[in-house]
């Protein structure tokens, strides 16, 4: 980037106050993800993404759930997700099946093994939430916070067959 780029670079951002939120919450999701991944890691040799894979698993009917669904849910790509879920089966924490309802699909299955690290790796993460984020914000604004960014994603993902439609 040039000297003049970097110059009209900044002069947009200070005439556009619509970027200041946008970078707040670009700055808070980037430390934050990164706090509670290097804890997790840290504590119980997960990544935030194999943690929150696990979590999503889980929650699904029966601890399974078909790979494409997994990857809306865990914001990753088909093959994002596959590379996952293979690191996640080498350590036994998840089996690969064929769809119960479409022999042509796989699903991803939590182990007992999987689901007794999630329990663990669970204190580590929501003391992580506490510390680094519901610390940080006023109780009192904890509603308008979750309506808000519940808002931001369905208006992103509306039509796309995210978690949330």
């Amino acid at each position: 980037m040039t000297v003049t780029e970097r110059a009209d670079a900044r002069q947009i951002s200070a005439r556009d106050p619509r970027l200041d939120p946008w970078r707040a919450f670009l700055i808070a999701h980037a430390r934050i993800t990164r706090r509670l991944d290097e804890e997790l890691r840290a504590e119980h040799d997960l990544s935030l993404a194999e943690y929150d894979a696990l979590l999503t698993i889980a929650d699904a009917p029966e601890r399974r759930i078909r790979m494409r669904q997994l990857a809306d849910r865990v914001i990753l790509s088909k093959s994002g997700v596959t590379r996952l879920i293979d690191r996640l089966v080498l350590d036994g924490l998840v089996e690969r099946r064929a769809c119960a309802s479409d022999a042509r699909g796989a699903e991803a299955v939590l182990t007992a093994e999987g689901l007794d690290r999630l329990r663990r790796a669970s204190r580590t993460h929501l003391r992580g939430i506490e510390e680094h984020f519901l610390t940080a914000v006023e109780a009192g604004d904890l509603p308008v916070l979750e309506r808000s960014m519940h808002a931001v994603a369905d208006n992103a993902g509306a039509g796309r067959g995210d978690a949330s439609d």
